[in-house]
């Protein structure tokens, strides 16, 4: 963090001089000329005053926030290839968010992963091919432009019985994967 340069625009913001600051700061305007030319760095507790006389407090001037990121492209996907399927994480970092979604890849004959009993939920879209999500007991067939969605209170996997690859879109709260 370029402490100087954000002094600076904190000043600017609240229509202040350097000689402003330096009075309710009771630091010399030289200094704080210095320190806003990264020419010399404060101590913590000279920071404080400053940051104090701008209105704020240290740990809102150091809180930095980052840009959320809303359309994520193929070069920011990760692909993690094994034997029986691909894992496409489409949304990368999604472990602090409220639900991740990744994109299965399966080939023929290939099985997802298996997903233990817990307490979120799941959304998925067949995007290419069909499959079969194996839930518990039960069994069903899921073609392509449909979607399946369940509790995940019973163990569950998808699997393809089918010739052709099959890509699934699957979202789970929280996230799991």
């Amino acid at each position: 963090m370029d402490i100087g340069h954000k002094i600076k625009q904190l000043r600017i913001q609240k229509g202040l001089t350097l000689e402003e600051l330096a009075s309710r700061s009771e630091l010399t305007k030289g200094f704080l000329s210095q320190m806003e030319r990264n020419l010399t760095s404060p101590s913590i507790a000279t920071l404080n005053d400053i940051v104090e006389a701008l209105g704020s407090s240290l740990s809102e001037f150091f809180r930095e926030d980052k840009e959320e990121q809303i359309v994520f492209h193929k070069k920011d996907f990760f692909v993690d290839e094994r034997e029986n399927y691909t894992v496409h994480w489409i949304v990368p970092n999604t472990q602090k968010n409220e639900m991740e979604p990744i994109m299965v890849e399966l080939p023929q004959g290939g099985e997802s992963f298996v997903m233990d009993p817990h307490s979120g939920e799941e959304f998925g879209y067949v995007a290419e091919g069909c499959v079969t999500l194996v839930c518990g007991e039960e069994s069903h067939v899921i073609h392509k432009g449909e979607t399946f969605y369940l509790s995940g209170k019973n163990r569950h996997y998808l699997k393809n019985e089918k010739k052709t690859t099959a890509k699934v879109i699957w979202v789970s709260t929280p996230p799991l994967f």
